[in-house]
């Protein structure tokens, strides 16, 4: 399918916007204003911003014995620099590049692995005098000035006069290349990355604190456009809420170090996203996997929480992110009810129309697959589509389509997806049981069909029931032949399942407790293969639960899902 009239005018503006961008660049790189942003060189640093992430010391134990792991990939250096090897991966080099990793060698406390990351600093800055590469891409730099002064204690301990110059004199220029190249950065989190490392080098670094208030500026533009009202971000993806706030925490304590006012905009952001997560944040202590949520830890997210100065209201609904929680007894179920985020914006977002995930207590039931790892990329176009997802697959298709354009690929660095247009909702939070409606157009002209689902969870959350549903969105409809539909419900590894009789499944979770699932006699049920995307170790082996049919042009499919019990209610 090509692309409509409004697709091709959106690229049109993006080509226009990454041109005007591009030329601001030029001309702030020109000789005649580059002497506006140099600032009065580096020669100290004035404040060393707290690293609020986790470190991880063994770390330091892989790089003694030559070995650098990021981005879920190792490197075997046998002998050589990290710098000067193959990269095993982008995702590597850019973290390579970025020093995130400093925090792991200041975490172990010890003489010789801070000596080899002030080693690796000064080989870094022998090696990279020209500008270009991964290593000067935009966001890249400002990671690097982000670690590089969170780890100042460390790296510019003991150094004599000309090592010391040295870094200084870097970080002085990386911040003149910072300030005038910040604009080719890619929209959303790259761009923000670029402009907190602004603003945090405004305020610690000595004699560059003439343009602080032109980067707070840009980056309250930002962060007004990028956070939405309900805490959620622009991309749909909650996991790029975490590191957000791990960057603007410090940022703040920085502002309130030199006796400024930090602007109202980063403790309001910082406010939103931790409600955001907490809502997002399921049964198992997770991310809902929704729209490029990873692999991630319990114990990451639940520290980043941990900075939230008093308990939260957990929201049953998100409407500007799209997404709807529903919340009974010991079960959380969140469902997708919204529609892609914006082009430039959605090279990680996921076909998942109206899906839904489910924890009972600490406990994943239905998953979906979530977003692949690094090191496990070749699997993304699988991870994205609406088979990997709990919900309803049409004829074999997805609810959303990958677009496949060379310019646009090339501006956005990825594969854009688009579509469906439309998502409608109603959500009823009642007194006893939770109760969501939602429709999406996806198949509408290619099938001229609406997916219609209803999900309601009983007030002691022991059942969930729901119905989904293919008409026209008006009047009657029979198309010239039957269409083949699958609804997926994609079952945690750690679960096991097996048949229980006619249209009905047996599922046990790892501590014994056991659901029941059933249906209708409109599909019919199998149990089949999955992956479940979201593990450290790579993709892992899962089961799912599928009903299968055939529709004329109107059908629907009940079915519901229950603690177990000695009876259980015809559907």
């Amino acid at each position: 399918m090509g692309l409509n009239v409004s697709e091709r005018l959106k690229i049109r503006s993006l080509s226009v916007e990454r041109l005007r961008r591009r030329a601001v660049t030029l001309t702030l790189s020109s000789p005649f204003l580059r002497w506006r942003y140099a600032g009065n060189g580096a020669d100290q640093i004035l404040i060393v911003p707290q690293e609020l992430r986790a470190a991880d010391p063994s770390f330091w134990t892989e790089v003694a014995h030559g070995h650098f792991g990021m981005a879920s990939q190792i490197a075997d250096l046998k002998g050589a620099s990290a710098f000067r090897i193959t990269p095993p991966s982008v995702a590597w080099e850019r973290e390579l590049h970025g020093f995130g990793w400093l925090r792991h060698l200041a975490a172990t406390e010890e003489e010789e692995a801070a000596a080899v990351a002030r080693d690796l600093v000064l080989e870094w800055i022998a090696l990279k005098k020209m500008s270009h590469g991964v290593a000067y891409e935009p966001e890249v730099i400002g990671r690097r000035l982000i670690s590089w002064i969170s780890q100042a204690n460390m790296i510019l301990e003991g150094l004599d006069a000309r090592a010391y110059t040295q870094i200084m004199s870097s970080i002085g220029q990386q911040i003149v290349a910072l300030r005038t190249t910040w604009r080719n950065a890619p929209d959303g989190m790259p761009r923000m990355i670029c402009l907190i490392a602004l603003v945090l080098s405004g305020l610690s670094i000595s004699g560059h604190d003439k343009q602080l208030k032109e980067a707070e500026a840009a980056l309250v533009v930002e962060l007004k456009r990028q956070i939405l009202d309900d805490g959620g971000h622009i991309s749909r993806s909650a996991s790029v809420l975490s590191d957000l706030i791990l960057d603007l925490l410090p940022l703040g304590q920085c502002f309130g170090s030199r006796a400024l006012a930090a602007p109202e905009e980063i403790a309001a952001s910082i406010r939103k996203s931790l409600k955001f997560l907490r809502f997002m944040r399921i049964g198992d202590g997770m991310l809902a996997r929704f729209n490029g949520v990873s692999t991630g830890s319990p114990a990451a997210l639940a520290t980043v929480l941990g900075y939230a100065s008093g308990d939260f209201d957990i929201m049953p609904i998100a409407r500007p992110s799209g997404y709807a929680r529903l919340d009974r007894g010991s079960t959380v179920v969140i469902a997708d009810i919204g529609s892609p985020p914006p082009l430039e914006l959605s090279t990680e977002a996921q076909a998942g129309a109206l899906s839904f995930e489910m924890t009972s207590r600490q406990y994943l039931i239905f998953a979906n697959g979530g977003f692949p790892g690094p090191a496990d990329r070749d699997w993304d176009s699988v991870a994205r589509s609406t088979t990997s997802h709990n919900t309803l697959c049409l004829a074999e298709t997805s609810s959303s389509r990958l677009i496949r354009h060379d310019q646009l690929e090339s501006m956005v660095d990825g594969l854009p997806i688009r579509g469906p247009d439309t998502v409608t909702s109603e959500f009823v939070d009642g007194p006893s049981q939770a109760e969501l409606s939602a429709s999406h157009d996806g198949y509408m002209k290619r099938f001229g069909l609406i997916h219609s689902r209803r999900l309601a969870l009983s007030p002691k959350g022991d059942r969930l029931e729901g119905v989904d549903i293919l008409e026209p969105p008006k009047g009657t409809l029979r198309l010239k032949q039957d269409l083949p539909y699958a609804i997926h419900f994609h079952l945690h590894p750690d679960c096991r399942c097996r048949s229980a009789g006619h249209r009905r499944c047996r599922i046990t979770l790892p501590d014994g407790e056991t659901w029941l699932f059933a249906a209708d006699d409109t599909a019919q049920m199998s149990i089949e293969e999955s992956l479940f995307f979201v593990d450290s170790a790579g993709p892992r082996p899962s089961l799912q639960i599928v009903l299968r049919g055939t529709t004329f042009g109107e059908t629907s499919v009940h079915w519901l899902v229950q603690a177990e019990k000695p009876e259980i209610s015809k559907v």
